[in-house]
């Protein structure tokens, strides 16, 4: 965009309507090739949202409908995040869940966004991928995470007396690769199916250990600024600094997280903007993240500071019509360079989730 500086432009919240501009340093951006909309690729994060009056049952069959949209519109691929204990999240058994959502598309790739690789034995995980690799070949994609998706005692819950940990994540990456890389002579454990079937993995993150990781590995990184944008730039640095080249990987990708609430008009966007406002407030307050209806004004339902942590939760939301988040969308590829944006919407009825992508096709499309 003629007469801006990707050097010092970011993304903040401000006081109307999350996702406009402010000032922040974007380093090394001169070194960066630089990328037009028309080179990135688009994709769908589904979080499998359960609305205040509905049930996870009729969530899931959402998300299936979801992706075949999005198939339709033309999206590369589409994820599901594993999250344990919350009410307003039905994607908890998230490899489960991909078979469904693989069964009933046809080309559109998917995968985890990611699973909480603590969680589970990397044997299990790699027969877990290699049974939908082998069902649906081609199409699936394992991104990984060092997080637990949860809360300390859920995590206990989930693990039982097993030891592991974040601490442990390299190696576990490491395990898990072998488990789905060819069989080598002298291993004892195999996974079947999982030998053999090479299933793509991605570094997921939202600190600059996984992104140095990533680097260090030659492994695809997925930066989660749908939700933690403040370390965006520095995470690309370091991973694009870090980054050896290997059998995956010849150079760096980026995949960045995005919130989307897209509406035929500015002011639409920003009236069901206010379903994800009081899903973040609740998340920070501790309370149900049940999705709630759109509602005229956020005034009374904020404290001033709850205000401005929701806004910097969600600092990279684009939240317009088509037109206003071209223009966004625009300026943050031409600061980060990132090859792929994935896009979640959590918005409260599911025609308006299906429209926000439809809107948002339209920027794909130029």
């Amino acid at each position: 965009m003629s007469g801006i500086c990707p050097h010092c432009i970011g993304y903040a919240h401000a006081a109307a309507g999350f996702g406009s501009f402010k000032k922040a340093c974007a380093p090394n951006w001169r070194s960066r090739l630089m990328k037009s909309l028309s080179d990135v690729k688009f994709s769908t994060l589904d979080l499998v949202p359960v609305r205040a009056d509905g049930n996870p049952a009729q969530s899931l069959r959402n998300s299936l409908d979801l992706a075949q949209h999005v198939e339709k519109f033309g999206y590369h691929r589409f994820w599901v995040a594993e999250h344990h204990n919350m009410d307003g999240i039905a994607s908890s058994a998230t490899s489960v869940l991909l078979g469904y959502l693989a069964g009933g598309t046809s080309t559109i790739r998917v995968g985890s966004g990611g699973v909480m690789l603590p969680n589970h034995a990397p044997l299990v995980i790699a027969e877990q991928f290699g049974t939908l690799e082998s069902l649906y070949p081609g199409r699936i994609d394992l991104g990984l995470g060092r997080a637990p998706g949860s809360d300390q005692m859920t995590a206990r819950a989930l693990r039982r007396e097993r030891s592991g940990s974040a601490d442990d994540f390299p190696e576990d990456v490491a395990e898990l690769m072998a488990y789905l890389g060819p069989r080598t002579p002298d291993q004892r454990v195999i996974a079947v199916p999982g030998t053999g079937t090479n299933v793509p993995v991605w570094l997921l993150g939202s600190s600059l250990f996984s992104a140095q990781l990533a680097g260090e590995r030659g492994l695809p990184y997925a930066f989660a600024s749908h939700f933690a944008p403040r370390l965006m730039h520095e995470a690309i640095r370091v991973y694009r600094n870090h980054f050896k080249p290997s059998a995956v990987l010849d150079k760096p990708y980026v995949m960045l997280g995005i919130p989307l609430v897209a509406a035929d008009t500015d002011e639409q966007a920003d009236y069901l903007a206010t379903s994800v406002y009081q899903r973040i407030l609740a998340l920070m307050r501790g309370q149900s993240l049940v999705q709630r209806p759109p509602v005229k004004t956020m005034d009374g339902l904020w404290l001033p500071h709850e205000k401005d942590a929701v806004g910097s939760f969600l600092g990279l939301a684009m939240v317009g019509s088509p037109a206003k988040i071209r223009g966004k969308l625009e300026v943050l590829i031409e600061q980060t360079g990132a090859d792929e944006l994935i896009f979640t919407s959590d918005l409260y009825e599911h025609a308006d989730r299906i429209h926000s992508y439809e809107l948002l096709a339209q920027v794909m499309k130029g």
